[in-house]
């Protein structure tokens, strides 16, 4: 089912919290709805649901309006955070409310939910009541209850937020699966970087109740438009430097750091003034020795993280900038605080964009 959002406006007590949104979701997408507490995502989320009252714009599903329609019209499948299952009724009734609500014969009820428990690995728990269940089990009860009615969208509100990390990977396993199995269009509300990356066709980067920016993950790490999409999407150095002349995209700019000189890609023509360059710690290669080509930069290590699969580095670059460095050595490279070292860039990863 596509989605349609068009200059979509709502308000809670009178305090305009998103303001002449316009998104299109295709049919089949997983797209994720990505930034902080208080942007507007679940707000928005709710109101695709019909959930909250929308001020003014529409809303569509395929060719039909549903601005003003009631969400029980909606066939929507729904998946909180909180799981909201039903304390009283055992995981069969729980999976079961939709289809019965639907009032759909009994025997097709009995088939479609144990086909649904079986496919998440939940067969032999239908007698069990949500408590008997883990946090992973239960978020994927409330998973299966959303999809077995068979909805023409699944909206999903930062379902994994509540369990731990080795249960959130396998939960969001699960789910991936299910979407691409069912195909249905998905909408998941996150605050988690690596969630949206790892899921989704498409994200949608909210700030203060408008998309910042739209696109593949791929587009939204490796080509961020603004320094507040660079920012939250995954770590991210962002220097103010200034531009000296006009920058046409593919073509390398020159730019001033620390007292070097660095090539650096502009994603759309650019005239001489104040930027912000765009350097991803991992795309930041380290060597011992004086720095003395472009795209090279002296530093000092400060600080050291062993994380596992690699070692963070906090740098202070030539006049005190600070630099974060990822570097993939796995903790063997020998470097310690206080070693100066020459930090070379990628001028097709580095970015400038508008301050």
């Amino acid at each position: 089912m596509r989605i349609g959002i068009e200059t979509l406006a709502v308000s809670y007590e009178r305090k305009r919290v998103i303001d002449g949104l316009s998104l299109e979701i295709p049919s089949g997408t997983f797209f994720t709805l990505l930034g902080p507490s208080g942007c507007g995502k679940t707000t928005l989320l709710r109101a695709i649901a019909g959930f909250v009252d929308i001020d003014d714009g529409r809303l569509m599903f395929g060719t039909k309006d549903v601005t003003r329609q009631p969400a029980y019209k909606r066939n929507i499948g729904m998946v909180f955070q909180d799981y909201a299952l039903f304390p009283d009724k055992t995981v069969f009734d729980n999976v079961a409310y939709g289809l019965r609500a639907r009032r759909e014969p009994e025997a097709a009820v009995r088939k479609k939910v144990d086909e649904a428990l079986d496919r998440v690995g939940l067969g032999a728990f239908g007698a069990r009541l949500p408590a008997a269940l883990s946090g992973g089990q239960r978020q994927r009860v409330a998973l299966v209850r959303a999809m077995v009615i068979a909805p023409d969208v699944l909206l999903m509100d930062e379902p994994l937020s509540n369990l731990d990390a080795k249960l959130r990977h396998q939960v969001r396993e699960t789910i991936m699966q299910l979407q691409r199995e069912s195909n249905v269009t998905t909408i998941f509300v996150t605050h988690d970087q690596d969630e949206a990356l790892a899921m989704s066709d498409r994200i949608g980067v909210v700030n203060a109740g408008r998309l910042e920016q739209v696109g593949t993950p791929v587009e939204i790490y490796r080509e961020p438009r603004t320094a507040y999409v660079a920012d939250f999407i995954g770590a991210a150095n962002l220097l103010d430097v200034t531009i000296a002349e006009p920058a046409s995209p593919n073509v390398p700019a020159r730019i001033a750091v620390a007292g070097a000189s660095i090539a650096a890609r502009v994603l759309a023509p650019f005239q001489p003034g104040v930027a912000r360059l765009v350097i991803r710690p991992e795309d930041v290669k380290i060597a011992p020795g004086i720095a003395t080509g472009v795209g090279q930069l002296a530093a000092r290590i400060q600080r050291r993280q062993y994380l596992g699969g690699k070692t963070s580095y906090a740098m202070i670059l030539e006049g005190g900038t600070p630099l974060r460095v990822d570097s993939s050595d796995d903790g063997h490279d020998g470097y310690a605080v206080g070693d100066a070292v020459v930090l070379t860039l990628d001028a097709h990863k580095t970015l400038v964009l508008p301050a």
